[in-house]
């Protein structure tokens, strides 16, 4: 299956030094993401690397920006917001292809990614990075109003026995 985004960059063309890439999704392939994750919108989104051969594999830091549109979770209005985040990527071989069996990780304990063959895809690696910025709970204003109209008690509130104690004090009524 190819990626909504795939932007691949060969082995071969990796050295030891600094590689600077610069990538964006078009229009097409925006839409494509926000379907894959359920935004309202991507509007942009853009990744810079400086990607290097290492002992382990391949070695990418960079930042990734952009602008998205979701849907809060409590009134499915639009929450936009605007992506900016530093990553650091550890390209190794899919385990079983050449893969070193153990690889020591410094104290930044960068995210790794596994490839097949003879590039990595800097494109899907901004996509899931972008997913792992997104917020997972996304409010709009007045989404805590519309919760509270809904019965939903404050998030601090609640806890594990919060249902059985709340069944327990009406019992005590009867």
């Amino acid at each position: 299956m190819t990626p909504e985004f795939s932007r691949p960059l060969r082995l071969d063309q990796i050295g030891a030094g600094d590689n600077k890439l610069s990538i964006d999704a078009n229009e097409a392939e925006r839409a494509a993401l926000a379907r894959r994750f359920e935004l309202i919108s991507l509007d942009s989104l853009h990744a810079d690397y400086a990607v290097r051969r290492d002992a382990a594999g391949v070695l990418a830091t960079g930042r990734l920006t952009g602008k998205v549109v979701q849907a809060c979770v409590a009134t499915a209005a639009p929450v936009p917001a605007t992506i900016d985040e530093a990553f650091t990527l550890r390209f190794l071989p899919e385990p079983g292809d050449e893969a070193p069996e153990e690889v020591e990780l410094d104290e930044a304990d960068c995210d790794t990614m596994f490839y097949t063959g003879s590039a990595i895809d800097l494109g899907e690696a901004a996509a899931e990075t972008l997913a792992l910025a997104l917020d997972p709970f996304p409010r709009a204003p007045g989404a805590e109003e519309a919760l509270r109209e809904a019965g939903v008690i404050e998030e601090g509130a609640v806890t594990p026995l919060s249902g059985l104690a709340a069944a327990l004090q009406e019992k005590l009524k009867k």
